[in-house]
């Protein structure tokens, strides 16, 4: 199969069996952050993508070229390893000049006056689509949804978001050929979910092509109920079609109970994510934990270890955060670099806490709450009081609240955190292993790609 692209073919990978009968039905799956893209992302996509092949579905997923991620985000190629084998990928090869490092592909404007050239990138992908850094991949996306649907017919096609220029691709397929299609916003685009405040207007171009997009949608998915309460206030007529689906975690990725902490060689405290939250959200919680290991016995010889990727392209490495995390090394922390999906157990076998650091408030959960909830740790909730992860941290009982971002709050939550890991009893271990459960990504999926294939069926059966 090949699919329209600029700057080279795409590529193709892990093409499904042949269906003898001829009557699966087919999904095109527009997942721009698909593996082995290291985005937290990346996740919700692979377990989407499978429980539609499990459900009885071909699927052709839509993504970039590994070289895109690699200069984006980083890759990780064990991400991969658990993609239904019947998956087929197509990758174009579209690309963001703004994170680009390599000089050789500068243009003289760019390496004349870089500003000047990045108010120009920015400006021009909103010709096409209202979206700065992605509107001008608008064509590509278009047209290899048309050739993989002339190519195969495709049944339904799901848009997940970002970029929300993939919503012009759905929109595309639905006028050529009457496709429908599926929306997975994850966190919304009419909502600012860090900021807590709408976006944009209904009059605005965004505003439209929203409108737009979910009047003829099948189903819209969303990660909680307080972006779900936005969208069918904002749509009444639509709201019987907006589904929150969390993201939940891998079990693979939890390790158990493995070991017992040991004190007097240091309690081992850890932090796994994307570090994308700012220097002064981080520079309180290392101003926290130093004031925790000053006065509580517990932490006078512990270690904080955070792991993850900082930054982007070029900045990868040299950020703000990076520097902090570098001066506090003199306070037991220390930055390890990513981690792959293949070593996340065993990274989380090591340690005696989690430290959940998150942005945002109500309308923000993040995917990492359900994978720290499901290690059966004690939990430091590093983030706003009203936010979506304390709901759903409700009911942990190794969690020590969640009491905003002052370094005194912080620092008593690090102390309680130590003792519950030294004193905690397998009962409350089981306990916080119980809770988690409910959130596998696995179960979260499955009934939510069943009920996606029900909806899609009785509108088919509408309109026929």
């Amino acid at each position: 199969m090949s699919a329209f692209s600029t700057g080279g073919a795409p590529r193709t990978d892990k093409a499904p069996e042949p269906d003898p009968d001829g009557q699966r039905p087919h999904l095109i799956y527009l997942a721009i952050g698909f593996p082995p893209a290291a985005k937290s992302s990346t996740y919700r996509m692979r377990e989407t993508a499978n429980q539609f092949a499990a459900q009885g579905w071909d699927v052709t997923v839509v993504n970039l070229e590994d070289d895109s991620w690699h200069l984006e985000s980083g890759l990780d190629h064990t991400l991969s390893d658990k993609v239904d084998p019947r998956i087929e990928i197509v990758k174009l090869p579209l690309r963001r000049e703004d994170v680009e490092t390599d000089i050789r592909r500068y243009s003289e404007e760019r390496a004349a006056s870089p500003s000047t050239w990045l108010r120009a990138l920015r400006a021009r992908p909103q010709e096409q689509f209202p979206e700065a850094a992605f509107g001008d991949w608008r064509p590509a996306l278009e047209e290899a949804v048309l050739r993989i649907h002339k190519d195969k017919p495709a049944d339904l096609l799901l848009a997940t978001c970002v970029p929300y220029v993939n919503l012009a691709a759905a929109w595309r397929l639905w006028e050529e050929a009457s496709v429908p299609y599926a929306v997975d916003f994850r966190d919304g685009w009419s909502i600012d979910v860090v900021d807590g405040r709408v976006a944009f207007g209904p009059d605005t171009e965004e505003g439209r092509w929203e409108a737009r997009i979910l009047g003829s949608a099948v189903s819209l998915w969303v990660v909680n109920d307080p972006i779900a309460e936005h969208y069918r206030s904002r749509y009444p007529d639509f709201a019987d079609r907006v589904h929150v689906v969390r993201n939940g975690y891998d079990a693979d990725s939890t390790p158990g109970r493995a070991h017992k902490p040991d004190p007097a060689s240091g309690l081992v405290f850890g932090y796994l994510g994307t570090i994308s939250f700012s220097a002064d959200h981080l520079g309180a919680v290392l101003e926290g934990w130093r004031r925790a290991r000053r006065r509580e016995p517990l932490l006078a010889n512990a270690r904080f270890e955070v792991r993850g990727h900082i930054g982007h392209g070029a900045a990868r490495g040299a950020t703000p955060q990076a520097q902090a995390l570098q001066k506090a090394e003199a306070d037991g922390v220390s930055y390890g670099g990513p981690v792959a999906k293949a070593d996340v157990a065993a990274t989380y076998a090591g340690w005696d806490a989690m430290v959940l650091i998150l942005i945002g408030g109500r309308y923000v959960t993040s995917g990492k709450v359900y994978e720290y909830m499901a290690t059966g740790l004690p939990i430091v909730s590093a983030h706003a009081v009203e936010h979506d992860a304390s709901n759903v941290l409700q009911g942990h009982p190794l969690w020590t609240g969640a009491h905003g971002m002052g370094v005194e709050s912080l620092a008593d939550a690090f102390a309680a955190a130590a003792h519950l890991a030294v004193e905690s009893t397998d009962a409350q271990h089981a306990e916080a292993m119980a809770h988690a459960d409910q959130f596998t990504r696995e179960a979260i999926m499955s009934k939510a790609v069943k009920r996606l294939i029900e909806q899609f069926e009785a509108e088919k059966g509408r309109t026929q």
